[in-house]
């Protein structure tokens, strides 16, 4: 079996990984798109794959976020026909995802091609459209965890929760030839013990090989225990004493629903300040609905507080914004509140509105509470840049920017290390560290080395390493 890695070395976001087995099969890894500036992302990602969409026979896809599965209706636009495997979850997540992704590049085309039509370029293509949406979700095909799965006559697959996000998972992929036998996992992004809805991450088999995510191999977060009287402490002291507004830039699948979870506990025990809290996205409403319909992946504290309180996503003074005019109307209304609105990177929707518009007032905070790729709008204001360039103006930064890192759905070192825990490492054959930036893999390299593992790797964009 041989594996050729084409996206999310070096970097955080592209995840695609080919494994072309000893029978012939091509089995993708994931097929994600680059994120970070919109502008950027296009080009990176281009009209082509580095492959022949026509010659994969299967993708085994961890998880919708778009940096892991933003390129699958490119893959169908350019002649896939085979089939992609992933939880009904995470199905269901996909589809909503995708058609917004492919909203976004015709809405973001719009701006940069008058740009460069003002320059006598020729315009941009968008990379896929809903049409193109519609063909790769009709490829899709259901897997459950635990359960053993055929592709082609010789390769057996089992998929783990990894408690990432909802749906999330890796795979243990194994291909059995009459002399040989070869296994590798693929770890997908790993998530945290104790998350305030999830499952915990479960162990998976022993393998020879291990495709492992390194995004945060070089940090520790803080205890997820202490998260709520902090938050509570910044919601009094910008709400109430300051009487201005927070500005959360949050991923609408996963984050959003954590944030909301907390406030909503807020509520229920009268600790929260009667003041407005806002889930401005349209897709975080659906991706509410969609988290809400499979509650079999919530762990049981979450179970027993439901128990009690019957819905953990709605309180008083909680309202999901649908229309434009109302996303507005939040900004001209002077009473303090908590605005909650995607792109977590703050490069794209609504949320971009909102930091424009309540960035130059002191008493207002733009909370962060993911990770943000150093180019994105988030990125530079958790730097702490200003002025930043938002709509093509330089508006100089006058609000509080604070960041969180409590609320991460991506392991730190020592929780990646006690994940992979369950493996004997004298079994070990290799290690490959992607999904992370060099330094972060460096540093998880050695760390990994110390504990014991003898093989490991930190691949470059198109290696190919040879599985026996």
């Amino acid at each position: 079996m041989d594996i050729t890695f084409y996206g999310a070395v070096g970097t955080v976001t592209g995840s695609k990984y080919l494994l072309q087995t000893i029978a012939g099969l091509h089995i993708l890894l994931d097929c994600g798109m680059y994120q970070g500036e919109r502008d950027i992302d296009l080009k990176r990602s281009s009209n082509e794959l580095p492959f022949d969409a026509t010659t994969i026979d299967y993708v085994l896809l961890s998880h919708a976020h778009i940096d892991h599965s933003g390129l699958l209706p490119l893959l169908a636009k350019l002649g896939f026909e085979g089939k992609v495997f992933a939880t009904q979850a995470t199905i269901d997540l996909l589809e909503m995802m995708l058609a917004d992704s492919a909203f976004i590049q015709e809405q973001d085309l719009k701006y940069v091609n008058r740009a460069r039509e003002q320059k006598d370029l020729e315009p941009i293509e968008p990379l896929y459209n809903i049409q193109d949406v519609n063909k790769i979700m009709d490829c899709m095909h259901a897997i459950k965890e635990n359960e053993m799965f055929l592709l082609g006559q010789d390769v057996f697959v089992k998929a783990y929760n990894n408690g990432h996000i909802l749906g999330s998972v890796g795979f243990h992929i194994t291909e059995r030839q009459k002399k040989k036998q070869v296994s590798i996992y693929f770890t997908g992004d790993i998530g945290r013990k104790n998350d305030p809805i999830l499952k915990d991450p479960v162990p998976f088999p022993q393998a020879d090989y291990i495709i492992c995510e390194s995004t945060y191999g070089d940090k520790l977060h803080p205890p997820l225990t202490d998260v709520e009287p902090l938050l509570l402490g910044v919601i009094r002291d910008i709400c109430v004493d300051k009487k201005g507004k927070i500005v959360i830039p949050a991923f609408s699948v996963d984050r959003t629903q954590e944030l909301i979870y907390l406030i909503d506990r807020m509520s229920h025990f009268g600790l929260l300040p009667k003041i407005n809290v806002y889930v401005d996205s349209p897709m975080s409403t659906k991706a509410t609905q969609i988290i809400k319909s499979h509650m079999h992946e919530f762990n049981q504290e979450t179970l027993d507080y439901i128990a009690i309180d019957g819905d953990p996503f709605c309180f008083p003074k909680l309202k999901y914004v649908e229309s434009v005019e109302e996303s507005k109307a939040i900004d001209n209304d002077p009473t303090p509140g908590i605005i909650i609105s995607a792109s977590g990177m703050a490069e794209a929707g609504r949320v971009k509105h909102h930091i424009k518009n309540l960035i130059g007032d002191a008493n207002n905070l733009i909370l962060m509470v993911g990770f943000a790729t150093p180019d994105s709008l988030a990125g530079k204001l958790r730097a702490g840049k200003s002025p930043v360039r938002i709509f093509g103006e330089e508006i100089v930064v006058k609000a509080q920017v604070m960041s969180m890192d409590y609320f991460s759905a991506h392991a730190d070192y020592l929780e990646m290390i006690d994940y992979l825990d369950c493996q004997d490492k004298s079994f070990n054959k290799g290690v490959f560290l992607v999904h992370g930036r060099n330094t972060a893999r460096e540093s998880f390299k050695l760390k990994l080395e110390a504990v014991g593992y003898k093989h490991v790797h930190t691949p470059s964009l198109y290696d190919t390493f040879s599985l026996d």
